[in-house]
């Protein structure tokens, strides 16, 4: 009777156990990684680059001179801090899009940014506009990777490199499968 009765609390702890962790939607995820990584790339380049931010210590030295050095604003751990804190209010301009050939689903941008024009953003007609909860579950993935990777994101994005999109959304969190490499948002 005994071990009948641990039989039976071992196997709903474990239907407890496994319901709990749920599985994450990969092609959400994955379109959230890349999502941040394309707003982050347009923030910077927003950024004037002859501006200039001092980092280092702010104290004396006993010559009487203080160590800092210059580094541009927009690679700054300082600026790319406060650029990931409202990269994710971005995700509204974003829908489910069904490529047409490939019938692969991912979310892309279907607004345009203020400085751009319209002639580079797919048919809208591949696009599905589910509501504002759609938007919201983008917003909630994209929240969970900067939380996640935020110390990542920064480092990436500091040194400037070419590939930061498969560096954090492939290698660093593996969000994007092999087959997702290649394609941009």
């Amino acid at each position: 009777m005994v071990s009948l009765i641990i039989q039976m609390t071992a196997m709903v702890l474990s239907v407890f156990i496994s319901s709990s962790q749920g599985k994450r939607d990969k092609m959400l995820y994955c379109s959230a990684c890349k999502a941040i990584v394309d707003e982050l790339h347009y923030l910077i380049s927003q950024v004037d680059p002859k501006k200039t931010i001092n980092v280092g210590s702010f104290r004396l030295n006993p010559d009487g001179t203080m160590k800092d050095k210059k580094v541009p604003l927009a690679r700054s751990e300082t600026h790319l801090s406060d650029l990931l804190d409202g990269v994710c209010s971005s995700m509204s301009d974003y829908a489910l899009y069904e490529d047409p050939d490939t019938r692969h689903k991912q979310y892309m941008r279907f607004a345009p940014r203020s400085s751009g024009g319209m002639g580079d953003f797919p048919d809208f007609k591949n696009f599905q506009f589910d509501g504002p909860e759609a938007s919201n579950n983008l917003k909630f993935a994209c929240e969970t990777v900067v939380e996640e990777l935020e110390d990542a994101i920064i480092s990436a994005f500091s040194r400037a490199g070419e590939n930061v999109h498969e560096e954090l959304c492939n290698r660093v969190s593996d969000f994007c499968t092999e087959s997702h490499t290649n394609e941009e948002l």
